[in-house]
């Protein structure tokens, strides 16, 4: 066991570190270089296998009967790990194989073409909303707190069919579920009390579906509360392990994409010139600003025999973390991966994901993030930063927590 900071890689298991994008890209940028598959052996964790290239990762998520997600689909703490196993946590991440096929067939019609050309109206209305919602914030905010987490919020839920009412509840879970390893977003200082915010989203949701089973509609909600499963209905833990899992990457990783992606922008004046002056561009662009930011940092999974992988012997049961955010950066996969540039094509970006476990939500997310920015760049006459923004300390989702704007309007 050594120290996190003794091997590049060495950074994915500190939270702070994503704090600081360029100290954290020039560790990773070494580990490629160097040790691209490098063994982590920290205090608090599980040894594990840091995979830092794109083709390695593409190897791995390729290879799912070698390198399965359960039982460990997240890097954790090791205390971490032992209480969600005792909760019994069992979502759509963690399942494998045919399993992994039938519940993920629960919801993947929701986000065909053809059920989200039925959302755009709302999800237009709704980016509209938010930007009145900037307009009449009087030319200055914390982008984040003011539009950032509630826009993709607001989509989410409306998609489950959750009241309005409860929206502000969801967000205060959503925040503290993703963000619990930073200290103004978590519940408490201990695993037990953040354990607590699952646990509340986790009752909720069970009156949720005791509801949609006694009173059906047609909201998402209302298809996995009724889903059945070679012939039975879900139990009490897959039910609502279904609606963390969309109610969480549903929002945050949506949320961190559209305010880091308008940092992005204001950071780089000729790409928000380019983009405004051409609208058309704005597919090009959307995939940009996910690979810049990648929310989705890394994914674990667990080796089911002993493999080979990039020279190193990996063998069965051992943890391998890959890490989209090395990935989405690695020079042998994209030209001049370190500038933001609207019109990158091909981007073939690993920020969804690739393979059996791609983002069911992808579709979605661009077009929210789409909808907003063609909402808002219609109307922009001018914006900068306010102050500095701040990021999110994590392993495994995040982005901004902060953005301060000044901007104008029409």
């Amino acid at each position: 066991m050594t120290t996190a900071e003794a091997v590049p890689a060495g950074v994915l298991a500190i939270p702070a570190a994503y704090k600081d994008p360029e100290a954290l890209h020039a560790a990773l940028a070494a580990a490629r270089r160097d040790d691209p598959v490098s063994y982590v052996d920290v205090e608090g964790y599980t040894p594990f296998w840091a995979v830092t290239k794109y083709a390695d990762i593409i190897k791995v998520e390729r290879a799912a009967k070698t390198f399965t997600n359960s039982p460990r689909p997240v890097l954790m703490t090791t205390e971490q790990d032992k209480l969600q196993q005792q909760v019994g946590i069992d979502t759509l991440i963690h399942m494998d194989g045919a399993k992994h096929r039938q519940y993920r067939a629960i919801g993947v019609n929701w986000f065909k073409p053809s059920a989200l050309a039925a959302l755009q109206t709302r999800v237009d209305t709704l980016a509209k909303r938010f930007v009145d919602k900037l307009a009449a914030a009087g030319g200055e905010c914390d982008f984040v707190q003011t539009v950032g987490v509630d826009y993709p919020l607001y989509v989410i839920m409306s998609l489950l069919g959750i009241p309005e009412d409860d929206f502000a509840f969801m967000l205060k879970l959503t925040q503290e579920l993703v963000g619990n390893d930073d200290p103004e977003l978590q519940r408490g200082t201990t695993d037990e009390e953040n354990m607590m915010a699952m646990l509340e989203m986790f009752a909720y949701f069970q009156k949720l579906t005791e509801d949609r089973r006694a009173n059906p509609t047609d909201d998402l909600a209302s298809a996995i509360a009724n889903a059945t499963v070679d012939g039975a209905p879900l139990d009490d833990i897959q039910t609502v392990s279904y609606y963390a899992i969309v109610a969480t990457a549903g929002h945050d990783t949506t949320s961190s994409s559209i305010t880091g992606g308008l940092q992005a922008l204001i950071e780089h004046p000729d790409q928000l010139a380019t983009l405004r002056d051409n609208p058309d561009l704005m597919p090009t662009a959307v995939e940009e600003m996910i690979r810049w930011v990648t929310p989705v940092k890394e994914f674990m999974r667990t080796a089911a025999e002993d493999t080979e992988l990039c020279g190193k012997q990996i063998k069965a049961g051992d943890a391998v973390l890959l890490s989209y955010a090395s990935a989405n950066r690695d020079e042998d996969a994209f030209d001049d991966p370190f500038a933001f540039d609207i019109e990158r094509e091909p981007n073939k970006h690993l920020a969804f994901g690739h393979g059996l476990h791609f983002c069911l939500g992808a579709p979605l997310a661009r077009m929210e993030i789409g909808a907003f920015f063609k909402e808002l760049l219609s109307r922009l006459d001018h914006i900068e930063l306010a102050g500095e923004p701040q990021l999110t300390a994590t392993t495994f989702v995040g982005g901004l927590k902060h953005l301060p704007i000044r901007y104008s309007l029409r």
